[in-house]
């Protein structure tokens, strides 16, 4: 057994230093991460990031590389999204040096195992910042002349016909040939294998015969019979006129894909031993395991169950209840405090969908063992369920509960290790005082359970005292929750309609359809406030289909007024686009109202589909074949892509307020605002900005090619009256001044 374990050690040092050989011979910066931290690097990579070696990196977040935390978690986002299918990310984007100096990096990346995410990832970096800015100087030349052909970085060619018309230097060089040699070539001719030309063939052919653009790897020839490994995209010169040939850029990866594959092979050969090790190990401590349960005693089994947690052994809720009614009265004979702590993990849930249940009851044991380490032997922790725990602290004051809630958050932040996957898992923490909080068990334990909600609320990973405010907000959410199931009946609800306006000709072509509340006691509500109410109770369903009756039913009384070409914006909550029933229900209305399918614009988030892009596409499917147009509402906010984005067939994307409010003076968000513009135009969408307040905005907004705008600018929601009216006939006439209404 010794001699077996010395050979198993000899071969992972010699695969180590074979690693660490690849890693320093390359040219680009190459890193290992796993739980979004560096767990191995090369020097280059160091060196790109300011620091003297590679050891240096080791352990540092992946947020810290990055200009700031949203940048960072939107760039992640996009990664897992992509990666998570088995593909290569690769993205550029802005990073932060050692010393704080923010440059440009080419980022490619790939997990190393797809069917466990968790094993982590490969990433390779390139310091591209003096290229970037070479390229934003490109960008802003673009605004008044044609880019110069001859002089772009990568292979660029056009094509007719399966045979080359014009290219550039660049890719003639990228193959070794003259200038001009290459005219009239075919495209055969200087593919590795007449099999690599027929499989780009087949793909390509089948994407640009239905309009998209094409991207993929290929392998080409040199003239000098050498191989080049070339990222490639394609798409129609004029998807109208497939005969006026197609488009094709060409980048050399023959370097990185050749380093990132003897990388990924050292690297998976390195962590198939180590899982095969952890297996064993782990078979073993289960045989263990059940040895021991099979001895104990089955009246103590019996008794055990009854006031203890199976899973983690702690506590259960009918050992809590007994053991608080005794602290309670003690505490009341003696005069002394006492303190209940309501625990909850912040985000478990995902532990379970990705990892499994398997590794998340063992967390749970894990987190058990270490509550438990951390305070007295007098007081108790429990379990009672899912991710929930109790600590009833005798004699603790409220010094004494936040000093042991700080060692808990301490405690929280050391990670715990689960076979070969390293987690960190946080809480959210409430505390209750016995007896200004609660005389009995149960009132003392509710209490606590709403500040933990409170400290959800408040950003999670922290704790709060309960107060007399957080009773009251409780009390507010179940009073709107009542009061929202008689809103209907009572006619409390109703619908303001904004104009949306063609920026080019000013005309108004469609109105949002907005919903307001307003109580007879309470007051306004703002739907922030109601709406989840509304999703959490269920109620959305039936107060959606009002809003959507009443929306169609004005629309259709505007057309009668002579607003014939008006159409409807209304927004769907997820709950409602997941009902199966949504596209009939949608049928059932515009036919009741006699107004066409394509006068209805139906408003979802980004996040509506996320979870279930298959039934998602279907729903979409449905609407658009009866006519209905789609649009993604609050775009840049949540979490679309562009391969969704390009499934889903959306009509238009709504820019979101947030990003256009500081267009007169943040020249991120015109980036941001100018990129989306462009993406819709080159998907074939239409934008709407939404708003705008400012001449400036619209200015802007007018000079990037967005086709419509919505805000106090122009007008602020009304209710459909004599005003609203009058605004919508005004603006029918094609005349259009930019000054403000």
């Amino acid at each position: 057994m010794h001699s077996s374990n010395t050979v198993s050690l000899d071969a992972i040092e010699r695969i180590l230093r074979e690693q660490h050989s690849l890693l320093g011979s390359t040219g680009l910066g190459i890193a290992f991460v796993r739980q979004q931290e560096i767990v191995s690097c090369n020097d280059r990579c160091a060196e790109i990031f300011g620091h003297g070696a590679a050891h240096e990196m080791l352990g540092r977040h992946g947020a810290s590389l990055h200009p700031d935390e949203k940048t960072f978690r939107r760039l992640r986002r996009r990664a897992r999204l992509h990666m998570a299918q088995g593909l290569t990310f690769r993205t550029e984007s802005q990073l932060r040096r050692h010393d704080g100096a923010l440059f440009w990096g080419g980022i490619t990346g790939r997990l190393i195992n797809p069917a466990a995410p968790g094993e982590g990832s490969i990433w390779t970096l390139d310091d591209i910042d003096e290229q970037r800015q070479a390229q934003a100087l490109l960008s802003t030349a673009l605004r008044e002349k044609q880019l110069l052909f001859d002089h772009a970085s990568v292979g660029i060619i056009f094509m007719r016909r399966g045979h080359l018309t014009r290219c550039n230097g660049h890719f003639e060089t990228m193959l070794g040939y003259g200038p001009g040699e290459l005219i009239g070539t075919s495209a055969r001719d200087w593919f590795a294998s007449t099999a690599e030309w027929e499989r780009i063939e087949e793909n390509f052919t089948r994407q640009l015969a239905v309009g998209l653009s094409s991207e993929g790897e290929m392998m080409l020839s040199r003239k000098d019979g050498g191989t080049v490994i070339c990222e490639v995209r394609c798409k129609l010169i004029d998807a109208n006129d497939p005969d006026q040939g197609t488009i094709w850029i060409t980048v050399d990866i023959t370097e990185r894909t050749q380093a990132q594959a003897a990388l990924a092979k050292v690297h998976e050969q390195l962590e198939q031993q180590v899982r095969d090790r952890t297996r064993e190990l782990s078979a073993t401590v289960e045989d263990l395991h059940r040895e021991m349960a099979d001895r104990k005693r089955d009246q103590d089994r019996i008794y055990w169950l009854a006031h203890y947690d199976p899973l983690t052994g702690l506590p259960n809720r009918t050992l809590l209840a007994d053991r608080s009614t005794q602290a309670i009265q003690l505490a009341r004979d003696n005069g002394t405090p006492l303190a209940a702590i309501f625990l909850d993990l912040d985000h478990f849930k995902h532990v379970n969908d990705s990892l499994g249940h398997r590794v998340g009851d063992t967390l749970l044991v894990q987190i058990a063992k270490r509550l438990r380490s951390v305070v007295r032997e007098k007081d108790t922790v429990s379990r009672i369920g899912g991710d929930e725990f109790v600590l009833l602290l005798p004699g603790a004051n409220a010094h004494g509960a936040a000093r042991v809630a700080d060692k808990l958050l301490e405690a929280s932040r050391q990670p715990y290790q689960i076979d070969h996957h390293e987690l960190t898992m946080a809480p959210s923490m409430g505390i209750a005082l016995y007896p200004q909080d609660g005389m009995d068990f149960d009132t003392l334990t509710q209490s606590a359970d709403v500040a933990m909600y409170h400290a959800k609320l408040d950003g999670r990973n922290t704790f709060r005292f309960f107060t007399p405010e957080m009773r009251a907000q409780s009390l507010r959410a179940l009073q709107l929750e009542n009061a929202l199931r008689r809103a209907l009946e009572r006619d409390e609800l109703q619908l303001h309609y904004q104009p949306q306006v063609r920026i080019r000709t000013g005309r108004v072509h469609s109105v949002e359809a907005l919903l307001r509340w307003n109580h007879p006691k309470l007051g306004p509500i703002s739907p922030a406030e109601f709406i989840p109410v509304a999703e959490d109770t269920g109620q959305i369903l039936q107060i959606g289909e009002w809003v959507l009756r009443n929306a169609v039913r004005q629309l259709k009384a505007w057309r009668l007024a002579g607003l014939t070409e008006l159409k409807v914006a209304v927004n769907l909550s997820a709950i409602q686009f997941h009902q199966p029933q949504l596209p009939d229900l949608v049928s059932q209305i515009l036919h009741a109202a006699a107004v066409p399918p394509d006068a209805l614009e139906l408003e979802l988030t980004e996040g509506v589909a996320v979870n279930d892009p298959r039934t998602a596409t279907e729903t979409m499917d449905q609407l658009r074949s009866r006519g209905v147009r789609l649009s993604i509402d609050d775009f840049g906010t949540g979490y679309s892509s562009l391969s969704q984005l390009k499934r889903f067939q959306i009509y238009k994307l709504k820019i979101d307020q947030s990003f256009v409010q500081d267009l007169d003076h943040d020249g991120n968000d015109r980036a941001i605002v100018s990129a989306i513009i462009r993406m819709a135009q080159a998907l074939g969408m239409q934008t709407t900005a939404e708003g705008v307040e400012t001449e400036a905005q619209l200015q802007f907004l007018r000079d990037m090619g967005c086709d419509e705008a919505q805000g106090y600018y122009f007008s602020r929601p009304l209710p459909p009256g004599d005003d609203l009216l009058q605004f919508l006939r005004s603006r029918q006439a094609p005349a259009f001044s930019s000054s403000r209404r």
